[in-house]
């Protein structure tokens, strides 16, 4: 059946502004980097995305080696986009990534001009897009020099292929250094997107300090800890959880310090009417500077639940005071080696 989305679908969701750009983001926004590969059934993958967008997600986050296998959930997206998609282009953004392993050889990974360029066109094609509204540098790649990534990234969008351009996990001081080149060459620095949740709290206070000054939005990944901060492991790794499987939440960091830390946060927001998921949402958007929290989804139940933190997103002084007691570092942050290059 042809999909027409919800009337309504602008009327519940909160838009925010992406640093001084013009361009507003949904505060929750949809990351395809789990459960959107060829392992996945497209029927699924086609009722999460609709359902998201009926519910006022506009903004659909990718990059080149998300699957499995890689390039897979570009290729996904692809086909719903064809099928499902194609008449609201102009209501959605739509950003990918470059910077970590794609293909075989040495220029396909990491930072340079070759690899990003090539690596761009490639995704291009198989979402069956003339441009993308946001391009990353996915990490910072100390082996090249920044000015030719952030060349880069420039070059993509004079060429219109990507209409604004970003980075990732790059550390305060080399997102000024990057803002900095970008602004002599013309193309502003739109957004950051690093990992940010209560147990992941690097990007506090240097980061987001350096993003207000500079204008550059910040749309924060793995909020949930990878599902750590949800209900799932309050008793330990369930048979099927992602912990279970090879991949990247291992086991390892639920360790009985760590759990006992997200049962304390889940008690606090029992007490705030909400699910410990909804509450570590509600907490990565408590600061101004954080413009949206990218969430990822099996299931449209999942999804609807996630977004519906977004009905409590105020904190009392005490409950800040309460989180911060177990909102510490974990030592789960596995992107910190390009944070810290």
């Amino acid at each position: 059946m042809t999909y027409v989305p919800a009337a309504g679908r602008y009327e519940r969701m909160r838009y925010n502004r992406c640093g001084r750009s013009g361009l507003l983001l949904p505060a929750i926004s949809l990351g395809l980097w789990q459960n959107f590969g060829h392992d996945r059934p497209l029927e699924t993958c086609r009722a999460i995305l609709r359902r998201a967008f009926d519910l006022g997600v506009t903004h659909f986050d990718l990059a080149n080696n998300y699957g499995p296998p890689y390039g897979s959930a570009e290729e996904n997206f692809g086909q719903l986009f064809k099928s499902d998609f194609s008449p609201y282009r102009d209501e959605l953004i739509v950003s990918t990534k470059a910077g970590y392993d794609m293909w075989p050889g040495p220029y396909g990974d990491r930072g340079s001009r070759k690899y990003l360029l090539a690596s761009l066109d490639q995704s291009l094609v198989r979402m069956g897009l003339q441009y993308v509204d946001i391009f990353y540098s996915h990490r910072f790649d100390p082996e090249t020099p920044l000015d030719e990534t952030m060349g880069a990234l420039d070059t993509a969008v004079r060429q219109g292929k990507a209409l604004y351009a970003g980075i990732s996990s790059y550390s305060a001081q080399k997102t000024r250094e990057a803002a900095g080149i970008m602004r002599e060459l013309g193309t502003p620095l739109l957004i950051h997107q690093p990992s940010y949740s209560m147990l992941n709290r690097w990007i506090e206070p240097e980061l987001l300090n350096v993003l207000g000054e500079e204008g550059i939005g910040c749309i924060v990944f793995s909020p949930l800890a990878q599902g750590m901060l949800t209900d799932r492991y309050l008793r330990g790794i369930p048979e099927g959880s992602r912990a279970s499987r090879k991949g990247s939440l291992s086991p390892d960091l639920l360790d009985e310090q760590t759990l006992a830390k997200i049962r304390a946060l889940s008690e606090i927001a029992a007490g705030r009417g909400q699910t410990l998921a909804q509450m570590a949402l509600a907490w990565t958007l408590r600061d101004p500077l954080v413009t949206s929290a990218l969430v990822g989804a099996s299931s449209v139940e999942q999804l609807e639940a996630n977004i519906a933190a977004l009905d409590n997103l105020a904190f009392t002084d005490d409950e800040l005071a309460e989180i911060d007691q177990y909102a510490t570092e974990s030592h789960i942050n596995i992107w910190v080696a390009s944070s810290e290059a």
